[in-house]
């Protein structure tokens, strides 16, 4: 089961993957500045999950 559908158009260009993934880390510094480390962690965590599938792994689909 897959939680993100990479092939999916929304997720085609550059710009719209690297602020989904720069989002949850700007949100786990805010939550760790207030003082609330799990939730940080938590952030920290979808904002890697999205790094490893938007980016780090990106295959852009050659059915264009």
């Amino acid at each position: 089961m897959r939680l993100i559908d990479t092939a999916h158009p929304f997720y085609r260009p550059k710009w719209r993957r690297y602020l989904l993934v720069a989002v949850p880390f700007v949100w786990a510094s805010v939550e760790w500045s207030f003082g609330n480390p799990i939730w940080a962690y938590l952030s920290a965590a979808i904002g890697g999950f999205l790094a490893w599938h938007l980016v780090l792994n990106w295959r852009p689909d050659s059915t264009d």
